[in-house]
């Protein structure tokens, strides 16, 4: 039981963390998590990962991806360890990115 406590940690971290660096998500990501969207939490991932396929189009893109998956894992414990890994790396390869850019 405490294994599934920890992987909600983590995934919950790793929400706070995308919120530190886009502040704007904070307005979006808290209501779907703890607020008066939690029910549409479901509908709302799996648009997002729908959308994610119609990437040519100019509204979406594959941002929809792995934001779909994260409100999905919320509610979906198996997803959760993988999910959170996933951003973890995705964060770590965007600060390798960053790094790199400004050094030039």
């Amino acid at each position: 039981m405490s294994k599934k406590i920890d992987e909600q940690n983590r995934l919950h971290r790793q929400f706070e963390a995308m919120s530190r660096r886009v502040p704007a998500t904070r307005r979006v990501i808290d209501p779907l998590l703890h607020g008066r969207l939690r029910k549409f939490r479901i509908p709302i991932a799996c648009a997002l990962i729908i959308g994610s396929f119609f990437a040519v189009l100019p509204i979406f893109g594959f941002w929809m991806l792995p934001l779909g998956l994260l409100l999905l894992a919320v509610d979906i414990p198996r997803l959760q360890p993988m999910t959170s890994s996933m951003m973890i790396r995705a964060r770590r390869r965007m600060d390798v990115w960053r790094h790199r850019g400004s050094s030039k």
